[in-house]
């Protein structure tokens, strides 16, 4: 099972290693899809954790304990092929590499596995082809 997780890490934990922990006690793998972290300030995380959903059930749980701010990441943005004009305006512009282009067919290209639903690409789509799901 996976899980897409919003972490928010208050100061007091931004140096600690919570997440080599998180992984090494319940048994977890981890994809971090965005980090922003200020030293002496806070951490936030958005990512893929992959385990047993006992093993993510504890894992969350034991984040809350030590005071780290959980979400789940529900949004999912989804692409319209019908509408996109493969201007390629948001490919340059995607944090995570979710959108790309083919070079073979000159086409945009949207990995949904990739996305971290930041909404970057539906601002920047002049065509609306990009819609954010909930």
């Amino acid at each position: 099972m996976e899980k897409k997780l919003v972490l928010h890490f208050p100061n007091a934990l931004v140096d600690k290693p919570i997440i080599s922990n998180l992984v090494r006690k319940f048994d977890l793998e981890f994809n971090i899809l965005k980090a922003y972290v200020t030293p002496e300030e806070e951490g936030n995380l958005i990512l893929e954790l992959i385990g047993t959903e006992e093993n993510l059930t504890n894992a969350v749980k034991h984040l809350k304990g030590l005071g780290v701010k959980v979400q789940s990441l529900s949004k999912q943005v989804e692409m319209i092929e019908e509408k996109c004009t493969h201007c390629t305006a948001c490919v340059p512009l995607c944090p995570a590499g979710a959108i790309s282009v083919d070079r073979e067919t000159f086409t945009v290209k949207f990995n949904s596995k990739k996305c971290i639903a930041c909404g970057i690409c539906i601002k920047v789509c002049p065509t609306k082809a990009r819609i954010l799901k909930i």
